[in-house]
């Protein structure tokens, strides 16, 4: 399938537009389980929030890990909140490539035949059977903000990015549409580097200006 299509560039600096949206990089992070953050930090241990993020209710926390693998180790990784049901690890392929730790690619929270890794903190370390992914690109929209745009939850969808002399397609990006969420598109940094993303980056989602032929 070929797909053709001219975007005026004033388009995706028009803030109005519903199908206009900020681009998230998703540096690595991990999410904690309330056990494994007790062996890392000690008992009772509080994450201390660091700042809020575009996502409502999340926080970065102050607190860092170590991740280790068979080659390397990965240091200064950044806590996320609130804490989770299972623990979660997510790294960019480059730098797990480096780390020689397996991560496969996946939406959040589907662990289930995923890898492990080494976990370090101030209180210790922990050995993860499984938990570690690349993030699968994705895009949030709140219900509200879906419903302009004729989006459901999990709905695949085409998006376009230009920054500078930059520009390309991501193509069946799921959505996560919820009230708990808030117009964002999230890659990671292997991605955000090949597209030269900045703060001011904008991505248009596709609808229809693309055409197939």
């Amino acid at each position: 399938m070929i797909r053709k299509f001219t975007i005026d560039e004033a388009v995706l600096s028009d803030e109005t537009n519903p199908a206009v949206t900020t681009v998230g990089v998703s540096n690595h992070h991990v999410h904690l389980c309330k056990a494994d953050l007790e062996k890392l930090f000690g008992e009772g241990y509080e994450l201390t929030v660091q700042k809020k993020l575009t996502q409502p209710g999340q926080f970065a926390a102050e607190e860092k890990l170590s991740v280790i693998g068979p080659k390397g180790m990965i240091e200064n990784v950044r806590i996320l909140g609130p804490l989770r049901a299972e623990t979660q690890v997510e790294l960019s392929a480059t730098e797990a490539r480096q780390a020689g730790i397996t991560a496969l690619v996946r939406d959040s929270g589907d662990l289930e035949g995923t890898h492990g890794c080494i976990l370090l903190g101030p209180n210790g370390y922990i050995m993860i059977e499984s938990g570690v992914i690349c993030a699968a690109t994705h895009l949030h929209l709140h219900t509200d903000e879906a419903a302009k745009l004729g989006i459901k939850d999990r709905q695949r969808v085409d998006i376009y990015i230009r920054t500078g002399d930059k520009s390309g397609c991501l193509f069946a990006v799921p959505a996560r549409v919820g009230e708990a969420h808030a117009k964002d598109l999230h890659i990671d940094t292997d991605e955000a580097n090949a597209f030269k993303i900045t703060a001011e980056s904008r991505a248009l989602v596709l609808m229809n200006e693309c055409e197939q032929i």
